[in-house]
């Protein structure tokens, strides 16, 4: 791969992160910010903590982040996960935390609280959740990795699940994204390339109920890490190259103990009556550029319409042939675009599904308290 000035110089690194801790631990807390990434930042701990309730409440400055206006710029970081440090290694963690506001209540970009609520409240369906993570490499450039600088590659078709120089870009990437997750101890099921080139999915789950999304951030930021050390940008834009290009979904399976069950099928037809009326509420939370993904080509169904089917991947929810044939099983939503908050969509379908908790609202629309960088979207032209 090209070198970047802007590389982390990992062989250098080795030496220091093989020095002795001498019994402090290194954490890591990781949160979501205001434009759907991830920020983290690290505190010392003088022994390894057993269990979530043993780390420290933490705090930082919400208004670097969108999160809080300047003059109440507090915002609480509460642990809610942790998990082995595949880049420090030892003792050393990262913790996914929750952000909280100095009143009490949830930050507004904390959908996971909400999720979570309407998780325990049904938990006696025992939800699985599986989702899969499409996403789009990036050279310094910010055009995608591989493709020609002043033009295009050959169109689509030898790059899905492709070997081989000029089928496949950054493997390198892929790969140790993959064994840091394994590490971590992050439930993914599998990876693939992808059918644009330089793009590449992974799969996290089957978890159950807000487990999904806990495993889903935490393997997303795992994700920019490991690319940071390659100088490669990663993108989760729905459609980061204009024109004949597959873009790149959230792909979201869904079941309960009812649809795994014998006569499940009638389960999941009940589920797709209930998606139906509520299709604009989960286009409204399903991600940010989805309209320019969903144009009913390039296996996508339609933005303003709801429809499903059997093994068919123009439907907004597709149900696998298998499942017909055996007459239970799972769905898949196809309808989430990459860029969606995956406590967002766990959360919508089961509100969706199951019924509305009170003081609960997974759909609603959020004004950034102060500008932030927003992610890339688009690959407007070639560079």
């Amino acid at each position: 791969m090209t070198e970047f000035s802007h590389m982390s110089n990992t062989a250098n690194l080795q030496k220091y992160l093989s020095l002795p801790q001498k019994g402090a631990v290194i954490a890591e807390y990781v949160w979501i910010d205001a434009s759907g990434g991830t920020r983290s930042k690290c505190k010392t701990l003088r022994e390894k903590p057993t269990s979530i309730k043993e780390l420290p409440e933490w705090n930082f400055d919400g208004s670097s982040t969108g999160q809080a206006p300047g003059d109440n710029s507090d915002v609480y970081l509460r642990p809610v996960a942790m998990y082995p440090d595949p880049f420090r290694g030892g003792e050393n963690i990262l913790v996914l935390a929750e952000c909280w506001m100095s009143d009490g209540k949830p930050n507004s970009y904390n959908f996971r609280h909400d999720a979570s609520v309407l998780m325990e409240k049904n938990a006696s369906h025992e939800f699985w959740f599986g989702l899969e993570q499409e996403y789009t490499l990036l050279d310094a450039q910010g055009w995608p990795y591989g493709w020609p600088k002043n033009g295009f590659p050959a169109p689509q078709g030898p790059y899905y699940c492709g070997n081989g120089t000029g089928k496949v870009f950054c493997r390198d990437i892929v790969e140790a994204h993959y064994k840091a997750c394994l590490y971590a101890e992050i439930n993914i099921s599998g990876t693939n390339a992808e059918v644009m080139p330089a793009q590449w999915e992974y799969q996290i789950g089957p978890c159950t109920g807000i487990e999904l999304g806990d495993h889903m951030w935490m393997s997303r930021f795992l994700l920019h890490r490991v690319a940071e050390e390659f100088g490669v940008k990663v993108t989760f834009a729905p459609k980061p190259i204009p024109g004949d290009w597959n873009g790149a979904g959230l792909h979201s399976n869904v079941s309960t103990k009812e649809m795994r069950a014998d006569g499940g099928m009638k389960h999941m037809e009940k589920a797709m009556e209930a998606l139906s009326k509520r299709h604009k509420e989960h286009m409204t939370v399903y991600g940010e550029g989805n309209e320019a993904r969903m144009t009913g080509a390039h296996e996508t169904a339609s933005y303003d319409k709801f429809t499903w089917g059997i093994a068919n991947r123009g439907a907004s929810v597709r149900i696998n042939r298998q499942c017909a044939d055996e007459g239970k099983g799972y769905f898949e939503d196809r309808r989430p675009a990459s860029n969606a908050d995956p406590y967002q969509i766990t959360g919508m379908i089961v509100e969706t599904l199951c019924g509305k908790v009170e003081g609960v609202e997974m759909y609603k629309t959020i004004t950034s308290a102060e500008p932030v960088e927003q992610e890339m979207n688009v690959v407007q032209s070639k560079p």
